[in-house]
């Protein structure tokens, strides 16, 4: 068995792991909402424990990560995963509000180790390569993305009547379980740990955004990447319980939708976003894409059937489909000589800490105003992004950096 050979292994090894722990939480998407306003929680409640999850995941991103580089990747990988698997129990077995807040905040401590992920790659990979291996990395994510909801739509027609949702949770348990055996089983400590890979601390994050602030080619694309994800955060956070007023759906009817929009985002990015590259160049996509999602987001004054539903969400899936993986492109061919670390962190940190403001922000709107706020602000934001992507467009077209 050669090098090269054992190599490829390993990575397709944890590319496996990483889809199965995506799959567990792309199957408990269209039940938490629900499952949580079981308990009594509000809109704005529902939304705060989204961000719950990503507000502890990246607090223990970086512990995680000095951890690994001391006691090795596999068993800090494997602790992170056994401890998604117990929230997911404790969430099927909630009895209170506070369980379900605590169980999730359990599965963000545990979820900082995807960080730990990413340097089992760098650690195996030559930096002429990581960028196709994290690429896949994210087509393994995408996988579990889309396939989770599908999961989850198929367990509404489990039993009669009412949606079980404590089996849901336990089969997201078992799924993550699977990965786990994998990862005991199969996974092997890298030789050697790569430089490159090495933890960073809160304090170079900060400076991170110092350094996307001195070059224009990496701090427009960083201001409109921002926009994009504080709106889908939100999205994500409160679209269930928005349909469940508007539309009267419950758990099978989102779970549908989300299966739709993840296998929209997938196509998009994985087979046209390349030759539209090609012909047109990244800039062009980034102004499209931030024009489509705003459209989608206020489309919402329209939707009164299922219909309207979707294609509102095929504007926002296709949309972001055609930004995303334009503008992490961008950050990373921009950034100054020697700093595409640093800018590539600055952007992770960007989507990072959306990811716990977006869903927050939208959840007080939902609230406070309507439940058409979040929408028609998200779409009152991606038009500003679109406005930037034109001013900015000599930059994103690389005329200049």
């Amino acid at each position: 068995m050669t090098a090269e050979f054992r190599e490829r292994r390993a990575i397709g090894i944890l590319l496996l792991i990483v889809f199965f722990d995506m799959l567990a939480f792309g199957i408990i998407i269209p039940f938490m909402p629900f499952w949580a306003e079981r308990f009594g929680a509000s809109p704005a409640l529902v939304a705060i424990l989204f961000a719950t999850f990503s507000f502890f995941a990246l607090l223990s991103s970086f512990p995680w990560g000095v951890v690994s580089d001391r006691w090795g990747r596999k068993p800090i990988l494997c602790l992170g995963i056994a401890g998604s698997v117990l929230s997911f129990v404790w969430v099927s077995q909630a009895d209170a509000l506070w369980e379900l807040f605590a169980a999730r905040s359990l599965a963000g401590l545990m979820g900082g180790t995807a960080v730990v992920a990413q340097a089992y790659i760098a650690d195996l990979t030559p930096p002429r390569d990581r960028a196709a291996r994290m690429g896949l990395m994210g087509a393994a994510i995408g996988a579990g993305f889309v396939l989770g909801p599908a999961i989850g739509w198929s367990l509404t027609w489990v039993g009669e009547g009412d949606t079980d949702f404590r089996t849901a949770f336990l089969v997201a348990a078992g799924a993550g379980m699977v990965g786990l055996v994998v990862a005991l089983l199969l996974l092997r400590e890298p030789a050697q740990r790569s430089e490159a890979a090495r933890s960073r601390s809160y304090r170079d994050r900060t400076l991170d955004f110092a350094v996307a602030g001195r070059a224009p080619g990496v701090l427009y694309p960083l201001i409109i990447v921002t926009l994009l994800a504080f709106c889908m955060g939100g999205l994500e956070s409160t679209f269930a319980i928005w349909t469940e007023r508007q539309l009267s759906w419950e758990v099978r009817e989102n779970a549908v939708f989300f299966f739709y929009i993840g296998t929209l985002m997938v196509l998009v990015q994985g087979v046209f976003v390349r030759p539209l590259v090609r012909r047109v160049g990244e800039g062009p996509l980034v102004a499209t894409g931030a024009i489509l999602m705003a459209s989608g987001f206020t489309f919402v004054l329209f939707v009164y059937s299922a219909f309207p539903a979707y294609v509102g969400g095929f504007l926002i899936a296709v949309g972001y489909g055609l930004a995303q993986p334009s503008l992490t492109a961008l950050v990373s061919r921009n950034a100054p000589a020697g700093q595409q670390g640093a800018a590539m962190g600055a952007l992770q940190s960007a989507q990072s800490l959306c990811r716990i403001l977006g869903p927050a922000a939208a959840g007080l709107a939902f609230s406070a105003f309507s439940r058409d706020a979040p929408y028609l602000g998200g779409g009152v934001l991606l038009f500003i992004a679109f406005v930037v992507a034109l001013r900015a467009m000599p930059v994103l077209r690389g005329q200049t950096r």
